[in-house]
């Protein structure tokens, strides 16, 4: 039988262990922030109804045209994979009535999105996406909650020469006069612009202004702009935002050519960039979107948020030189020689475990030399090597594998309070260990 070669899916990432500390830094850096500003986590299917995508993000959207994977079963048909985060945890607000609790409603997930694209620097097809959702306000100072929210974020990941660009795109009544003029610009260059903007310049004459066509790009610069054909009630709430924004010492440019890839949006729209990753310089993204809930069959009920790319954010990070938490490794690594001290350091683990300590000991049946080196490499802070003698004593020595140091410890009841005592201190005082009195 010929051997298998099977590789991961193109546009796909492992996150093996000696990188997952940078996932676990941005993932409890987003979670303690989002619960700090009040929201709550919430888990939604990673496949929906495709209806629901089409009926939110929009049919004439790149992500419903090109991008979305269908998913089937014998017996199930019209399921998609989810391509973001906003309209399944609206679906979810709804069907489980969370619109009737008290509002707003502040919602927050950390979940892995697909869209079949051409992989590149910070996108790929399963990516994975930090987001959060308010429903139940209309109110401008909630627009600026949620951009100092993601602000905060950014902020606290040490992320330097990160821009943030709002701009409003109207409400239904005030777009409609916008479309037209939309429509009127673009109408003598239509020969020239690529078939998808054909069929966009009827359907959603927004979407023009998206259009990744160099040609279309190009035709597209000298286009009006949306803040020229607001409404009295759109552009008295974007001129709120920004004093709100100002307010809080929040630095922004108004860039009235970002209308963002979906379609639910409505009023504000924000998005923070980065000149560090190239092309794909969005590291966050949102707006409001006051008629969604309404679409999906909610009563009406404004809404607004934003996602946040983790691949991104982590690929910023790491070209901007910023520290990550530091990888947690093993405590303690328990060796043994012979079947009795065997035992003993599979009962002292499963103490120091019960205890909260990261602890190891030898399951290959390796020699002394080759547990030690099993020990540097799974760069255990102590080790014990336990064997008859240790055991008859009812003592070992504990070594300090940084600083070669040993201290006698006790191997009775109190092994595990012991050590975990002198690993406080040892992490307290770092390599000033030496002059630490521990027992």
């Amino acid at each position: 039988m010929a051997q298998l070669n099977i590789q991961r899916p193109t546009g796909t990432k492992d996150v093996v262990p000696s990188q997952m500390y940078k996932w676990n830094t941005v993932e409890g850096l987003v979670k303690s922030h989002a619960e700090a500003f009040g929201f709550k986590e919430i888990r939604i299917p990673t496949f929906e109804d495709i209806g629901l995508f089409v009926r939110s993000v929009g049919d004439t959207t790149d992500v419903v045209q090109k991008e979305m994977y269908s998913v089937s079963a014998t017996g199930d048909e019209g399921y998609a994979l989810r391509p973001e985060g906003t309209a399944g945890t609206i679906r979810a607000l709804i069907e489980n009535g969370l619109i009737n609790d008290g509002l707003p409603q502040k919602l927050f997930y950390v979940l892995s999105c697909f869209r079949h694209e051409k992989p590149q620097a910070g996108r790929l097809r399963e990516f994975h996406q930090f987001g959060v959702e308010m429903a139940g306000t209309k109110d401008p100072r909630a627009d600026a909650e949620v951009i100092s929210l993601a602000k905060s974020i950014l902020d606290a990941a040490g992320l330097k020469n990160i821009q943030l660009n709002i701009n409003s795109i109207g409400c239904p009544e005030c777009r409609a006069t916008y479309q037209q003029a939309l429509r009127e610009y673009f109408k003598p260059s239509l020969d020239e612009m690529c078939g998808t903007c054909h069929s966009r310049y009827e359907k959603n004459p927004l979407r023009l202004l998206d259009c990744k066509s160099e040609i279309c790009s190009e035709i597209a610069k000298g286009a009006p702009v949306i803040t020229d054909y607001l409404c009295d009630d759109c552009r008295t709430h974007f001129e709120s935002l920004q004093k709100y924004l100002t307010a809080m010492g929040i630095e922004f440019a108004i860039n009235p050519k970002i209308v963002r890839g979906l379609d639910y949006y409505t009023k504000t729209v924000f998005e923070f960039i980065s000149t560090d990753i190239g092309s794909q310089g969005t590291v966050c993204g949102g707006g409001r979107y006051d008629g969604l809930i309404e679409e999906l069959g909610g009563k009406p009920c404004p809404a607004l948020g934003f996602g946040m790319g983790l691949e991104r954010l982590i690929l910023t990070m790491e070209n901007q030189g910023v520290e990550f938490a530091e990888e947690e490794t093993c405590d303690i690594y328990l060796g043994s020689m012979g079947d009795e001290a065997a035992l003993k350091a599979m009962q002292l683990c499963r103490e120091l475990r019960t205890d909260g300590v990261r602890a190891e000991c030898d399951v290959v049946g390796r020699s002394v030399r080759a547990q030690m080196k099993y020990a540097d490499k799974v760069k255990a802070k102590f080790s014990v090597m336990l064997g008859g003698n240790e055991l008859e004593a009812g003592t070992a020595k504990l070594r300090n594998m940084e600083t070669g140091e040993e201290t006698d410890i006790p191997l009775d009841d109190n092994f595990a309070k012991v050590f975990n005592a002198m690993l406080i201190a040892y992490q307290l005082s770092g390599e000033e260990f030496d002059n630490v009195d521990l027992f």
